[in-house]
């Protein structure tokens, strides 16, 4: 196919090269957004909502994150491995969904579970609603679970947490250092 007649061949292939590359001496037309501009117009609000919410918090600092993560994998491993009999059927399947839809965080403020295949169900808590943290080990001490209990008494379980002796310490101690803790168990 011809070019168009109203400009010659040449000067339409450095009229188009011209929008496809960017010029050495102009500066880039996204210089003055950040790196991963594109990153941040894909992120949710809500979680930028949540930073926002933790920078505004006053409490001394920035919100440090001491665990962030989800089930033990060899939780799942061993729930794979037991799911071959029709009977463990069923606790694979939930080995199986804690593993790709759970996640723990805690950080120098909160505790944070994110549940859901995007992320979207999350339930956080301060420390100081925290009265109690107990642990319950799982496979010779691998991994293991938390149960923290609230102030208006509900009951959270965290299930297959990965160093779970240490994260249950440092939830104790946060929770010590809000003086909200009832008494260690």
């Amino acid at each position: 196919m011809p070019p168009p007649p109203s400009m010659p061949s040449t000067a339409a292939a450095t009229a188009s090269a011209a929008f496809l590359r960017p010029s050495a001496s102009a500066p880039p037309a996204s210089a003055s957004a950040p790196p991963n501009a594109a990153a941040c117009l894909r992120r949710s609000p809500r979680r930028r909502l949540v930073a926002a919410r933790a920078a505004a918090d006053g409490g001394g600092g920035a919100e440090t994150v001491f665990f962030d993560g989800g089930a033990h994998y060899g939780d799942l491993a061993a729930n794979l491995a037991l799911g071959l009999t029709l009977l463990w059927l069923p606790l694979t399947l939930a080995a199986v969904s804690r593993a790709f839809i759970l996640r723990y965080r805690f950080t120098s403020r909160r505790v944070s579970v994110i549940s859901g295949l995007s992320g979207a169900d999350r339930t956080d808590f301060p420390y100081s609603s925290v009265t109690s943290v107990v642990v319950v080990p799982r496979f010779i001490g691998e991994w293991g679970d938390i149960v923290i209990t609230l102030k208006d008494g509900t009951k959270v379980d965290l299930r297959s947490v990965p160093r779970f002796r240490e994260v249950a310490d440092y939830c104790r101690s946060m929770a010590a250092a809000e003086g909200s803790l009832a008494g260690s168990s």
